[in-house]
C-alpha cells in the first residue's frame, strides 16, 4: 500500500504493478521493457524528455505520475540512467529457462566487471538471490550514470533493484 511507503520509503511491488508505469507481464516476456516505479508526485520528468521512442509520458502538470506506452518501449535503459530517483528499471522476461534479466542504475565504486557473480538486493537493500553481471554500460549519454544488466532467477525479476556492495 502507498501507505506503506510513506511509511518507510519502500516501494511495493503490488503498488508497482498497479500503477500507469508497470508493463504488462506478457509484454516483459517478449524482451526488455521499462518498470516505472515512480508513484509519488514531485516535478520531475527526465524519463519523458530522455526517452527517444515516446515511451513515457508526463505532460503537464508536471507532477503528474509518468506513464508507460509499453508497445514503444524498446528496453534501451536511456530512461534508467536520466532518472534522478534512481526509480526506473528495465525488465526482461524472454530468456529461456529460469532466468530473467534486471536493468537498473549503479552509482558506485568499484563498477561491476562482465561475469561477476553478485548478490541482488531488494528495495530495503536486503540480499536476496545469486545473481550475474551480464552487462556494463557508461555511455556519455547517461551522464556518469552507470547502468548495469543482472540475471536473476525469474522468482526474483520483481524484487532485484540492486546488488551488494562490492567493496
Amino acid at each position: 500500500m502507498l501507505k506503506d511507503v510513506e511509511k518507510d520509503g519502500i516501494v511495493r511491488w503490488e503498488d508497482v504493478a498497479a500503477s500507469k508505469g508497470c508493463p504488462s507481464s506478457l509484454r516483459a516476456e517478449k524482451g526488455p521493457v521499462a518498470v516505472i516505479e515512480c508513484l509519488q508526485e514531485i516535478p520531475c520528468n527526465p524519463c519523458e524528455t530522455g526517452c527517444s521512442f515516446g515511451a513515457i509520458s508526463v505532460g503537464d502538470p508536471i507532477t503528474n505520475l509518468p506513464v508507460l506506452d509499453e508497445e514503444k518501449c524498446k528496453g534501451c535503459g536511456r530512461c534508467v540512467a536520466v532518472c534522478p530517483g534512481l526509480a526506473i528499471f528495465i525488465e526482461d522476461l524472454s530468456e529461456p529457462g529460469n532466468e530473467a534479466r534486471v536493468t537498473l542504475a549503479y552509482e558506485y565504486l568499484p563498477l561491476p566487471e562482465r561475469g561477476a557473480a553478485v548478490r541482488a538486493t531488494d528495495r530495503a537493500g536486503q540480499e536476496i538471490c545469486d545473481a550475474k553481471v551480464v552487462d556494463v554500460k557508461k555511455p556519455a549519454v547517461f551522464n556518469k550514470t552507470a547502468v548495469i544488466t543482472i540475471s536473476v532467477p525469474k522468482d526474483y525479476v520483481h524484487e532485484a533493484r540492486g546488488i551488494a556492495s562490492l567493496g
